[in-house]
């Protein structure tokens, strides 16, 4: 029954992301805001809710920090390897698309978290001000920098397929707001109900914290963004699906730091769990990966940087 019910309880998870997604797409519909930053800062936002609520759960009420870590590194590692495969499988298509330039300059940010969290572990800078630690501070920095680069985008492009779209709503703002909402209500609570869920599983199937955060959280809360991500290839939007993983990973992180802040000063920065420090090795090689595939105009040279990312997270199952 515990299985039924993790594949239940995540299954809804989704839904309730996609709708939440749809509705935060219809209130921004009419706005000029970038393809960059709805991708990289609203949708991945919404769609990261369930990292949100699952590592404070993990962390303040069933005190697993390495379930905590798991779940957000967990998750970002299978973000970076399914946009592996969606690129892969349209790399001709994506090779014609115009995706922004900032979304490199992200992806260096969240290289840059990466690197705060490996010397985290290396011990470098274990330092903590009050409930802070100093990688918290680095994050919360780096996502703030990150934040302030999508929003001063231009929203030339975001408007382009407005247009075919504007009359398919027959909502008001009042409405879509309150029914958003309630998905992203259902979102926290189920989100919730996961962790414990995931909790009972790794026990019984005794594979420790930070494997089941990694493989049962890591990938139902990272569900929501690889089906938009999918719906936006299908539709060719490349800009915001590309822009929705960076900017849920770089979300992801930040709700790291949001976990170990109320942590009450235990620390989410748990290396103890062997398959942490694989999660944290092999996402640190998958993500400058991803800023390779947009650098590159070379579609040999996309299609393997697409694979070796595809190769990080396979290698870490192994």
């Amino acid at each position: 029954m515990i299985y039924a019910a993790y594949i239940v309880v995540a299954a809804l998870v989704v839904w309730l992301s996609i709708l939440a997604s749809r509705y935060i797409d219809m209130i921004d519909r009419s706005t000029r805001l970038s393809g960059a930053f709805l991708g990289g800062v609203l949708l991945s936002a919404v769609t990261s809710l369930p990292e949100l609520f699952t590592s404070i759960s993990a962390t303040v009420f069933l005190d697993q920090p390495d379930l905590c870590m798991g779940n957000i590194l967990g998750s970002d590692l299978f973000n970076m390897g399914m946009l592996g495969v969606v690129v892969m499988l349209s790399i001709r298509l994506f090779g014609r698309a115009a995706c922004s330039r900032s979304h490199i300059i992200v992806v260096g940010y969240l290289t840059l978290m990466y690197a705060a969290l490996g010397l985290r572990w290396a011990g470098a800078i274990s330092l903590r001000i009050g409930w802070f630690d100093l990688t918290t501070l680095v994050i919360f920095a780096l996502y703030a920098l990150a934040v302030r680069h999508l929003a001063s985008e231009n929203g030339e492009e975001s408007s382009a397929a407005e247009d075919d779209d504007n009359d398919r709503c027959t909502l008001s703002v009042g409405q879509i707001a309150a029914r958003f909402t309630m998905a992203s209500i259902g979102i926290i609570v189920l989100s919730i109900a996961l962790t414990y869920i995931t909790d009972a599983i790794s026990e019984r199937l005794d594979l420790g914290a930070g494997l089941a955060g990694a493989l049962f959280l890591g990938v139902a809360t990272s569900l929501p963004e690889v089906t938009s991500t999918i719906a936006l290839f299908r539709m060719r939007n490349y800009n915001i699906a590309f822009g929705n993983i960076i900017g849920s990973n770089v979300f992801n992180f930040l709700v790291l730091g949001i976990a170990d802040f109320v942590s009450s000063g235990q620390g989410v920065y748990g290396f103890s769990d062997h398959k942490v420090q694989y999660l944290l090795l092999f996402g640190s090689i998958a993500t400058p990966l991803a800023a390779a595939i947009l650098m590159s105009r070379r579609p040999f040279v996309r299609f393997v940087c697409a694979a070796g990312m595809v190769i990080c997270y396979v290698l870490f199952l192994l």
